[in-house]
């Protein structure tokens, strides 16, 4: 061999002497011969769909991961900006009905003011309310005085002799039979004694006597107080009420405080002024006008009241108002604030233009916000990021809780065969038979009973998936590992005396990896679908967290969906690549492995 010399020229003249090439097995240039995995690298290298889903999957994790950690927003981040709002803020009308002032500690109820009514309507002086009696007073053409009438005396008989019976253990002074009688005889309705009025009411044979107390006023206008706490003096509203009527200014004395009444332009409103020495302090306002605030944290002080009406009277669109000190007059802190006044029939509608702060809920795509915010104000490329990593890190951990389970059940069943198989591919078709979708429903709506964590949730999600997703897996080692069993390498692990557990995941498991890596990568694609739909239908992942699907959840109604395209077109496109993206490398791995299935 050592004298072997290599030709110079071709045997063959046909043969150009060019392509004469002799190799020996000691040559530099040597043949290569390739290894399992490099041979199964360069068949998935050359599938192009493999390599744009391999393309795809690598995007997807750094638009989540690196792209999360980039941006500068976070995920649950809400964007407000301040705007020039009108809100309602007070309701004004003229009132078209008696109010009544009750005297403080006394009551009128609603059986009473029925009778009152009635009353006026009748034109009664005494009316019955329930089983008291009362007495109304006409001060002016819009408002009464009501009194309270207290029995203290009944009598029965003839006109000529009473048999009187004192009321209510009341005291009567000397002369009272001999004035009674004698009102009875002249048919009198009232009758004097030392100064006292009595009021006298027949009934049949029964008279009964009466005195009055002053207990309510009832009017068309409505008093209101600089000092809400003011205590409500019914002489005072009565005196208010007649210079009024009359069109005069008035001035009196109310148990040894001086007021002065002043009435404005057109007689519509009169103010009441309180005199303290020389100085003069308002203390009320008199007019048919009711403000009252349109929300129960909004409070109404007399002076915007006035503010009010006087630009209802002037017939103006909007004022300004700054709030003033009711004592001293003097401004308080707070900015001159604009107002609008809208009229609605016999209603004025009292708006505040406010700087309001708002959430920016569907804005459209911008600098600041590439693909807009959705209906929380949050940025949406910020939820679609880290929506990816929550999407692929339960596709993955779910996948990994199935295949852990499916290879041990199924290495199990697949060696050890007979009743030991029998029994564990029976638990395999209860598990196919068990309505997973359903079954993840209630456990859903149990979970939002019991309001569980949204973290803690997402780690039910994965188990539940996991759990109910391993009988594919296991079948697929059975039958791989029943084919595999019997063959000559695991005679020899047999002879060598390997224990059971190292034969099947040292030996027999590794040879079923590569259909392991085909079906897990294909399952991905799967998981996270599930993953998705179970969130848009509000039982996957929970706000304040981010998924895909919760993403597209936000999309409830039409209106969203043609207007904002921009909330759940992205998500959903998101969607799509990833799982092309995991079946486009599953297809190509599977073509690797076994080049004759592409055939």
């Amino acid at each position: 061999m050592s004298d072997f010399q290599r030709p110079e020229t071709s045997p063959d003249p046909e043969i150009p002497e060019v392509n004469q090439t002799w190799v020996s097995l000691d040559d530099e240039q040597r043949i290569k011969v390739l290894s399992p995995t490099m041979l199964v690298l360069r068949r998935f290298v050359r599938n192009q769909l493999a390599i744009v889903g391999s393309i795809f999957i690598t995007l997807m994790f750094l638009f989540s991961f690196v792209g999360g950690w980039i941006m500068p927003y976070g995920e649950s981040q809400v964007f407000t900006k301040v705007v020039d709002m009108s809100k309602l803020y007070a309701g004004v009308t003229i009132n078209q009905e008696y109010r009544y002032v009750v005297k403080d500690g006394a009551s009128f109820n609603s059986v009473s003011r029925a009778g009152f009514i009635k009353a006026i309507n009748n034109g009664q002086a005494i009316f019955e309310g329930g089983e008291e009696f009362f007495y109304q007073e006409a001060l002016t053409d819009e408002s009464y005085l009501i009194m309270k009438l207290n029995e203290v005396a009944q009598a029965i008989g003839s006109k000529i002799k009473l048999n009187v019976k004192v009321m209510n253990e009341a005291v009567l002074p000397e002369g009272f039979e001999e004035a009674f009688t004698q009102a009875v005889t002249d048919k009198k309705e009232s009758f004097d004694v030392t100064g006292q009025q009595y009021l006298l009411l027949q009934a049949g044979k029964i008279y009964r006597v009466f005195t009055d107390e002053d207990l309510a006023i009832a009017s068309f206008n409505i008093m209101d107080f600089v000092n809400p706490d003011a205590e409500v003096s019914l002489e005072l509203i009565k005196q208010a009420e007649v210079a009024k009527a009359q069109g005069q200014p008035a001035a009196f004395d109310i148990d040894g405080v001086n007021y002065e009444v002043e009435l404005d332009a057109e007689g519509e409103q009169a103010e009441i002024f309180q005199l303290n020495g020389s100085e003069r302090s308002q203390y009320a306002v008199l007019s048919r006008y009711v403000v009252n605030p349109l929300f129960s944290d909004v409070h109404i002080s007399l002076a915007f009241k006035e503010a009010v009406k006087e630009a209802i009277d002037q017939n103006q669109k909007t004022f300004l108002f700054k709030e003033t000190n009711p004592g001293t007059g003097v401004a308080l802190g707070v900015e001159e604030e604009e107002f609008s006044i809208e009229r609605q029939n016999q209603q004025w509608i009292i708006k505040n233009v406010q700087q309001t702060q708002v959430v920016l809920d569907y804005e459209y795509p911008s600098k600041e916000h590439l693909m807009g915010t959705d209906a929380n104000g949050m940025d949406i490329l910020t939820r679609l990021m880290y929506g990816g990593r929550i999407s692929l890190m339960i596709g993955f951990i779910v996948v990994l809780i199935e295949t852990f389970i499916g290879v041990i059940l199924g290495g199990i069943a697949g060696y050890f065969g007979k009743w030991i198989d029998n029994l564990l591919m029976r638990l395999v078709d209860v598990f196919n038979s068990i309505p997973s979708i359903p079954i993840i429903i209630i456990i859903g709506a149990v979970m939002d009973g019991m309001r569980v964590d949204p973290q803690v949730r997402m780690i039910y999600l994965m188990l539940i998936l996991g759990f109910l997703g391993w009988p594919s897996i296991a079948r697929l080692v059975r039958g791989q590992i029943l084919s595999l069993r019997e063959q000559e390498f695991m005679v020899a692990t047999e002879a060598t005396g390997l224990s059971v557990s190292r034969r099947i995941f040292r030996h027999l498991v590794p040879n079923v990896i590569p259909q392991l890596i085909v079906i897990s990568t294909m399952s991905l694609g799967g998981v996270i679908l599930t993953e998705s739909t179970l969130s848009f239908l509000g039982l996957g992942v929970k706000f304040p967290f981010a998924s895909w699907g919760n993403i597209i959840n936000a999309v409830s109604n039409v209106h969203v969906m043609s207007n904002y395209w921009f909330v759940w077109i992205p998500a959903g496109f998101l969607i799509l690549i990833t799982v092309l993206g995991f079946n486009f490398i599953g297809d190509g791995l599977r073509d690797a492995f076994d080049p004759k299935m592409k055939r």
